[in-house]
């Protein structure tokens, strides 16, 4: 079962803030938003979060993209979705300094 927009965000009841907003307008786990509407959502804020990380992506990870979207099957790219998304909010990730260097 899906868990209310305030067990992932900072949101606290009758805050006034534009999360309380989107959960007036579309529930408290965006149920009367489409799954496509979500997937948007979920695009734009992650295009918005890479344009603002430092430091630049390999080009083997455009590869690596492709390849999961064109050889997985949907439950494991959703899958991936959530260990991505788990691993950038609490999890370790190299610096641009850390990356390995290829030869």
């Amino acid at each position: 079962m899906s868990k209310p927009i305030g067990h992932f965000t900072s949101y606290t009841i009758n805050d006034g803030s534009l999360l309380e907003s989107l959960q007036e307008e579309y529930g408290p786990t965006f149920e009367l938003m489409t799954r496509h509407e979500k997937l948007f959502l979920i695009s734009a804020l992650a295009t918005q979060l890479c344009d603002r990380a430092p430091g630049r992506c390999r080009d083997e990870i455009y590869v690596v993209g492709h390849q999961i979207n064109s050889s997985l099957p949907l439950h494991d790219r959703e899958g991936l979705l959530e260990a991505l998304t788990n691993q950038i909010r609490y999890g370790q990730s190299l610096s641009v300094e850390d990356l390995p260097m290829k030869q």
